[in-house]
């Protein structure tokens, strides 16, 4: 006797329950999960590089948005946002920063060539990657300005790399890029169609979809609320200095010189073109605009050559419109307590909605730093500026940091890896040996002169 059609359906029904009892895993892994949090490391194209600040273009390139280096030759965009399906492999990921580049500077005072490429975003769907970004360029010939939003610039080789069933984060290493017509036309004709490019490297975190949040319990009755006890007179809420160092010194650092690293503790955090000295703790005085503040973090720099730099209990005085920034400086010569090591223009200080902010105020080396850096700079270098931000108000937020992701950190040159399996964290790796040969061997030969 065959079973009625309301009792078949009943029993799949059960085990559809069943199943899902017993496989929870599987249906969040499947879950598309948000991007929050990485960077991409970039060279564009290193020949291009050696070009634009060769002996022919004469020019040079600098960085906006936060942007950063590493390795010595490397852009690194930060604070990467988009989506990741684990279940199907598709991947978006949009990165904030950028890099200019300027050469043949002409007799009216302006540059021929000049572009600019920003907020680099990367796309995975079908087995396939494209490489977008902005533009700015001029064209050489006409000297006609384009700009462009997201012109998908290179195509990506993903051969041997599965991106089903990551989990985070999700790293990229090595992926090597062709530059396509569109993205030919954005580099104002320097490169044709099918020109290899610097390969890319990525790290991003993922999260999983936000759950309903549960209901409240009720609170317990309390006969009287406590009361906070009162803010001293001239102290604040929070506050942190976000200094660089040297751009040229973490380039000197990461560099296939010294090929080192440098290392974060005690509270320190990468922004990638800066280290944020958080948890500051003194007095402010919002009339005087002045500040006598004491912050945490250290950063320790190493690398070959006898390289051991650290800096730590990092001080900041303002008084007079002007700042200095201190530190405890130890080196293969010991310790050195409170150290002057820059100077720096501080007018301005005043609290605005709560928040007192000194944006990349220009730094200059003392004659005390040039010595705790070992007499590689002279008394009176540019150094990378100091930014300062103090909360008088507690409900007032500090400047969000540059976001790199749990796994950020310098690299000199990417590792070479097995291709991944879909099991393994990270969810894929090396993307080709001969890219990172290739990566090795860099040409120093540029385009044809303009």
């Amino acid at each position: 006797m065959q079973p009625s059609r309301s009792v078949r359906a009943l029993a799949v029904a059960l085990f559809a329950v069943v199943l899902g009892a017993l496989f929870p895993a599987t249906a969040a892994q499947a879950a598309s999960r948000t991007v929050q949090g990485g960077r991409l490391d970039w060279a564009v194209k290193s020949s291009f590089q050696s070009y634009v600040t060769g002996p022919i273009a004469q020019g040079s390139w600098s960085l906006t948005g936060g942007a950063a280096t590493v390795g010595g030759s490397q852009f690194r965009f930060h604070s990467a946002t988009g989506s990741y399906d684990p279940g199907s492999g598709e991947f978006r990921a949009g990165f904030s920063g950028g890099v200019r580049f300027v050469g043949h500077r002409q007799s009216d005072g302006s540059d021929q060539l000049d572009l600019t490429i920003s907020r680099p975003t990367v796309r995975i769907s079908g087995g396939s990657g494209t490489l977008y970004a902005d533009t700015v360029s001029k064209d050489r010939e006409s000297g006609r300005v384009t700009t462009t939003a997201q012109v998908p610039m290179a195509t990506l080789g993903l051969s041997g790399i599965n991106m089903r069933g990551g989990s985070t984060p999700i790293a990229l290493d090595s992926v090597p890029a062709t530059l396509t017509a569109q993205g030919a036309t954005a580099f104002a004709g320097y490169y044709a169609a099918g020109t290899p490019l610097d390969p890319i490297t990525l790290s991003v975190d993922t999260k999983a979809p936000a759950q309903a949040p549960a209901a409240p319990a009720s609170p317990s009755p309390s006969p009287s609320k406590a009361k906070k006890p009162g803010k001293a007179a001239g102290r604040f809420e929070d506050a942190a200095v976000d200094w660089g160092v040297r751009r040229t010194y973490r380039e000197y650092v990461t560099g296939s010189i010294a090929q080192g690293k440098w290392t974060l503790t005690d509270g320190a955090q990468d922004g990638g073109a800066l280290f944020r000295f958080p948890q500051g703790k003194g007095t402010y005085d919002a009339e005087r605009q002045s500040l006598d503040a004491a912050f945490a973090g250290r950063v320790h720099f190493t690398g070959k050559g006898g390289l051991d730099l650290e800096l730590a209990g990092v001080t900041v005085k303002v008084a007079s419109g002007k700042g200095t920034l201190r530190a405890d400086v130890t080196s293969e010569g010991g310790t050195r307590e409170d150290v002057p090591l820059v100077t720096f223009t501080a007018k301005g200080l005043a609290p605005k909605d709560g928040l007192a902010v000194l944006t990349e105020a220009p730094a200059t080396l003392t004659a005390d730093g040039a010595k705790a850096f070992g007499s590689l700079y002279t008394a009176g270098t540019a150094m990378d500026p100091v930014s300062l931000a103090v909360a008088v108000d507690a409900k007032a937020e500090l400047p969000a940091l540059p976001d790199l992701g749990t796994t950020a950190g310098p690299s000199a040159a990417p590792e070479e890896k097995p291709a991944a399996t879909p099991s393994t964290r990270p969810v894929a790796a090396e993307a080709g040996t001969g890219a990172a040969r290739r990566r090795g061997r860099r040409s120093l030969a540029g385009p044809p002169a303009a």
